[in-house]
């Protein structure tokens, strides 16, 4: 089985069913953030399947330049289909080393990737290496588990699931949110100058059963449930009433928290 757990159908489960609930509202939010004068040169780490790749290149100048990266290849792939815009380059790239020379950019841009570092340190200082004196930090990390009552529900139905050896992927997306740790991390890192802006908002999808099937089949809980021998259908089936008890059915509407991290290089 492959290590990768955004590999093979996972990036379109990913895009279709968890990105416009989770991440489009918060993408557009981020890009607001960005400034828009010509010839920035932009680095996005994790990008996924381009969600805010897509906003970024709309939002900016043509003189502008977009470099678009994440570990997984299998993501950029899907990305580069997804989002045919011109003026973007798309490269597999480890935020925790990379390929690019001190001071390549002006902005660095990452949506909710940063929880996803083992070494989240050496993650910041990378970013840190290759901004230009000047440059910014934008980045989004999820909210705890209690400001999101959604991923609290899922981290009990994988409890109930598989008792012997609980996933703790949940915990772990939604495990880096404490300032103070944070700030830690980031003057490790040879950041000084950080801020934060809390983001609370309600999301918007159309069932909430859309929302279970999209973590089931398009995220890590894919990879998890497959280690575990746990069909996909049995966590959509116990997961979905418990969404509804949060969100509602149909629509599904459930309050969504995050922190907006800025740091100025």
């Amino acid at each position: 089985m492959t290590t990768d757990p955004f590999s093979g159908s996972v990036p379109a489960y990913y895009d279709r069913y968890l990105a416009p609930l989770l991440f489009e509202p918060y993408a557009v939010e981020l890009v607001t953030r960005v400034p828009k004068r010509d010839g920035l040169r932009v680095l996005e780490l994790a990008c996924g399947t381009g969600v805010v790749t897509r906003h970024l290149r709309a939002a900016l100048p043509d003189s502008a330049t977009v470099v678009a990266t994440d570990l997984s290849a299998d993501m950029i792939a899907y990305a580069q289909r997804a989002v045919p815009a011109s003026g973007i380059e798309w490269q597999t790239a480890d935020a925790q080393a990379l390929p690019f020379d001190d001071g390549s950019f002006d902005v660095a841009v990452c949506q909710f990737g940063l929880m996803f570092l083992p070494d989240k340190v050496r993650g910041f200082r990378e970013a840190h290496r290759v901004l230009a004196p000047g440059g910014q930090l934008l980045a989004t990390v999820w909210d705890s588990l209690a400001a999101n009552p959604y991923a609290a529900e899922m981290a009990a139905t994988l409890d109930e699931l598989c008792p012997a050896d609980p996933p703790r992927i949940v915990q772990m997306i939604h495990g880096y949110f404490a300032t103070d740790r944070i700030v830690t991390d980031m003057r490790a890192a040879g950041w000084e100058d950080v801020a934060f802006s809390p983001l609370a908002i309600t999301g918007h999808g159309p069932a909430a059963a859309d929302l279970a099937t999209g973590f089931a089949h398009g995220s890590p809980i894919a990879q998890a449930l497959a280690q575990r021998g746990v069909d996909p259908q049995r966590f959509i089936d116990a997961v979905t009433p418990r969404f509804v008890a949060v969100g509602g059915d149909a629509p599904f509407a459930p309050a969504l928290a995050a922190i907006v991290i800025s740091g100025n290089r």
